[in-house]
């Protein structure tokens, strides 16, 4: 079946599920000749991984990745590249109350009306768990994009109601919510404090920047480099929004606001989000995603079972008091994704031109 496949020249597949043996991706499309070990992975995955602080879930998965195709002695060869990594702290036991029941929230009933059945240890492949192996794929794309001076950073700017009134990206990497604002990442864990106690989850805004991008990447009409990274960030199971730039504050904005002047020394403003009709413009690009809060908690919540009959559920098992600080890494991947395999089309077109010799 489609739907786990995902870039057009740097294509990545991802496979596995919440409780299974394994997840992994493999990346088809990645130019020979990249120097890529798997620690250069591993580094990315640390920053996903699950049970460091407070508030995530106490699975603990090692994620140690291995590079089962595509590298020969530190390089990468132009062929598929097959990355794995291991389940090995899956405790199935604690769904079988929910063998029958679906999750207020949860991706449950909708797997079951599609396919008829599905997996219920943790989600299956419905779950946050899948993510590993994007951060893992965005982990090569990185190392390509780094060739040409293309940067990806995401940060927390807003969990449960506190927003960061800061961007210092300094702090970014000092605490553990990826937070620039120290006051605010204070505010923000004691909110988290309280859910956990509560028995409840928080939803927040991650936004992230893309620095280096050259002007000219993005196809139209219906490739546009903002259409894409939509898709891309809105394929994440926790994302319910996404805006690119000013984003839904444009819709305030008269044109005369809205619009960023053009100088001889370049723009003046960056409303756009370094997108314009699809085709980045060689500003910083600037994405926000909207992140619901984890739909498993303690607390009682209405239900029904397969039969289609009431049930009052618990959700039990181990579980984050939010998707951040975890889906922060999980945004860049995504974004890197984008914006290798749009790098790589330009590329292609930019190579034809010089043949071609057109201006």
């Amino acid at each position: 079946m489609p739907g786990n496949t995902f870039g057009r020249l740097f294509r990545v597949t991802t496979f596995g599920e919440s409780h299974g043996r394994a997840l992994g991706a493999v990346i088809d499309g990645c130019p020979p000749g990249i120097p890529l070990s798997e620690e250069d992975i591993q580094v990315e995955l640390e920053r996903r991984r699950p049970g460091k602080h407070l508030g995530e879930s106490p699975r603990r998965e090692p994620d140690r990745v291995e590079i089962l195709s595509g590298v020969f002695e530190g390089r990468t060869l132009g062929t598929p590249i097959a990355l794995v990594i291991y389940n090995r702290d899956a405790r199935s036991s604690a769904y079988e109350p929910l063998r029958e029941v679906f999750r207020p929230g949860h991706g449950d009933c909708t797997y079951f009306w599609k396919y008829g059945l599905r997996d219920w240890r943790g989600g299956g492949r419905s779950s946050g768990r899948e993510t590993v192996a994007r951060v893992a794929a965005g982990a090569v794309a990185r190392k390509v994009l780094s060739r040409y001076g293309i940067e990806v950073r995401a940060y927390t700017v807003a969990l449960g109601g506190v927003w960061a009134r800061r961007r210092d990206l300094s702090e970014i990497e000092r605490n553990h919510l990826f937070c620039p604002d120290p006051e605010a990442y204070r505010e923000m864990c004691r909110r988290i404090e309280e859910a956990r106690r509560e028995g409840d989850s928080l939803g927040g805004v991650v936004e992230v920047l893309a620095t280096g991008v050259p002007p000219g990447l993005g196809e139209p009409v219906f490739d546009k480099l903002d259409a894409d990274l939509a898709k891309a960030l809105m394929s994440i199971g926790a994302v319910k929004g996404v805006e690119i730039g000013a984003g839904f504050a444009a819709a305030e904005k008269k044109g005369s606001e809205n619009n960023d002047p053009i100088t001889p020394e370049g723009f003046l403003s960056n409303n756009a989000g370094g997108v314009l009709a699809g085709i980045s413009s060689g500003q910083e690009i600037v994405c926000r995603v909207a992140v619901k809060p984890i739909p498993s908690i303690a607390k009682e919540q209405e239900t029904v079972n397969e039969k289609g009959e009431p049930v009052r559920i618990r959700v039990g098992g181990r579980h984050d008091a939010s998707a951040i600080p975890r889906i922060v890494p999980v945004c860049e991947a995504m974004v890197r994704l984008v914006l290798a395999d749009h790098l790589l089309q330009q590329l292609a077109l930019k190579a034809f031109r010089e043949h071609a010799q057109l201006p």
